[in-house]
């Protein structure tokens, strides 16, 4: 999952948006002379302006960021199999999540995939995912920096991150995990029934939305109003997956 922040990137100085570009990219002669500030005539200038321009839209791109990971990826997995040609099936597929319901049970089903192809046997052993990092964190008092933090409850001066504890996910996510290994239902605790109350999902959704989210949700996923927002901001004229959305989603 994935969480463009367009606005913050917006705001970045030329000189800041050079420093996130040169995280992953090597740039140009001109970008780093740039922030060397070493001289720089009026049609380099211009240059590294358009490199400024066109770097800060790709650090907001969905399409270059899977871009930039797949090919490295391919790469390394083509030189492991000695071969050439392509390693991914096909263009990448994204879904908007348009609310916090469908944020949280979408972070859910993908940290306990491990658990339903029965590669892990809890979440915590569930090697390179994001619920294993957030446990690991926790365990020394941590959110790990590289994820969205949760923040707990909404208030004044929100900071940015996810709404609920950390501890309360990672409750609810163990919960749920457990029911799916065991095959066993209404084993949800206390403290993750009130998540899911406040989420307005029943347990029964939540159990089956945990499971086979890909399958039942193909493309924008929130409640209704959110989903007829998005539509109409995109000037759709079909709700796509209005059904499954009213169906699960709701009490």
């Amino acid at each position: 999952m994935v969480k463009v922040d367009a606005d913050k990137a917006k705001k970045w100085s030329d000189k800041e948006v050079l420093i996130q570009w040169h995280k992953g990219f090597k740039g140009t002669l001109l970008t780093h002379k740039y922030l060397k500030e070493e001289d720089l005539n009026q049609f380099e200038l211009q240059t590294v302006n358009e490199c400024i321009t066109e770097y800060r839209n790709r650090l907001i791109d969905i399409s270059w960021f899977m871009r930039s990971l797949s090919e490295p990826i391919a790469r390394m997995a083509n030189k492991e199999d000695k071969c050439t040609g392509r390693f991914w099936e096909g263009r990448f597929k994204s879904q908007a999540l348009l609310d916090e319901a469908a944020v949280l049970a979408c972070m859910a089903y993908v940290d306990l995939n491990p658990i339903r192809a029965q590669m892990a046997a809890t979440p915590e052993k569930s090697d390179y995912t994001s619920i294993q990092r957030r446990i690991n964190s926790a365990m020394k008092g941590e959110q790990p920096p590289e994820l969205l933090p949760f923040v707990g409850n909404e208030r004044l001066n929100m900071p940015n991150g996810l709404m609920f504890s950390v501890k309360d996910y990672i409750v609810l996510v163990e919960d749920t995990g457990r029911i799916i290994r065991e095959d066993k239902r209404g084993a949800i605790s206390s403290s993750s029934q009130d998540i899911l109350n406040r989420l307005n999902i029943p347990a029964e959704n939540w159990l089956k939305i945990t499971t086979e989210f890909g399958a039942l949700f193909k493309g924008a996923v929130g409640a209704l109003p959110a989903l007829t927002e998005y539509c109409e901001h995109l000037e759709r004229k079909r709700r796509q997956g209005a059904a499954n959305c009213q169906r699960w989603l709701c009490a």
